[in-house]
């Protein structure tokens, strides 16, 4: 996960949680607005471990095609 990713997270979570607080107390536009913004950065935490995952194994699958060449090549 990138730095932006944890960020988000952290950021996300805090706001979830804070969203939580505001909900017990019947502050129920704050929980709203910090709701959203809390799932906002989650769901940006989310795409970036979903992007990494994906660069990830194009990275596998590029070396293993070129493996398979060098060793077509060697035969």
């Amino acid at each position: 996960m990138s730095g932006f990713g944890k960020w988000n997270l952290g950021i996300g979570l805090v706001l979830v949680v804070v969203a939580l607080i505001c909900r017990a107390q019947g502050l129920i536009p704050a929980t709203v607005i910090l709701s959203i913004v809390g799932l906002l950065g989650l769901g940006m935490a989310a795409h970036d471990v979903v992007d990494n995952v994906l660069e990830r194994a194009d990275l596998r699958h590029r070396a293993a095609r070129v493996k398979r060449e060098r060793e077509r090549e060697g035969a």
